[in-house]
């Protein structure tokens, strides 16, 4: 499941950033993807949550620190 996950959040992420070169890891941050600041953080959930038909809490969206995380609340989420 983690791995279809993580496939999809790359999809995602190369669309929204418009960089087909993006590759994420469990411990991808912000300081790795260029433009990915806290502002654009907040869109980057939105997309998310559409695509992934859930939605985040604000405690979430603040708490990520990684892509791993990400995941993990993805996961939690989808169960």
């Amino acid at each position: 499941m983690e791995f279809q996950i993580i496939n999809k959040l790359q999809g995602i992420f190369r669309l929204f950033f418009r960089d087909n070169e993006i590759v994420l890891s469990n411990q991808t941050t912000a300081q790795d993807i260029d433009k990915w600041d806290s502002l654009i953080h907040l869109e980057l959930i939105s997309v998310i949550e559409h695509e992934f038909n859930l939605t985040f809490s604000l405690d979430e969206i603040l708490t990520i620190k990684n892509v791993g995380e990400l995941i993990q609340i993805i996961i939690h989420k989808q169960v």
